[in-house]
């Protein structure tokens, strides 16, 4: 067993390339062969996204704090909430951050596949996207 200090652990700053606005990730766990479970809590300013991505073996989203945004391609952007869970399948393509006026803080739950790979990043997410077909 092994007991991980909330002390030791440091947040990052989200990479540019993968986030448009301000967001912070702290890593929660890295899960040690034969796991390859990733668990992150990844902190969202007022309208911070991520860019358009896939995971190899699907995604678990817990929204902690906050409102948030969440759109799989082809479906309309949806709101979620503290306490909501989205689960997203393998390979669908989606983007998920906080909305316009709130910060949003979830646990983002993935799995390595075979080749260590837990996400496939593509372009960002527009201001027009950003801000259409919401239910």
């Amino acid at each position: 067993m092994e007991i991980v200090s909330s002390g030791k652990r440091t947040s990052r700053k989200g990479e540019a390339e993968y986030f448009t606005g301000n967001v912070w990730v702290d890593e929660i766990a890295v899960g040690a062969e034969p796991s390859r479970v990733r668990l992150f809590r990844v902190s969202f300013e007022p309208g911070a996204r991520t860019a358009w991505h896939t995971h190899p073996v699907g995604q678990v989203l817990h929204v902690l704090t906050g409102s948030g945004l969440v759109q799989k391609e082809g479906e309309p952007v949806r709101t979620i909430n503290p306490g909501d869970t989205v689960m997203i399948e393998p390979g669908a393509r989606h983007w998920h951050g906080a909305a316009a006026g709130n910060t949003m803080v979830h646990l983002a739950m993935q799995e390595a596949d075979a080749k260590g790979v837990t996400a496939v990043w593509m372009e960002k997410v527009t201001d027009a996207e950003f801000g259409e077909n919401r239910e």
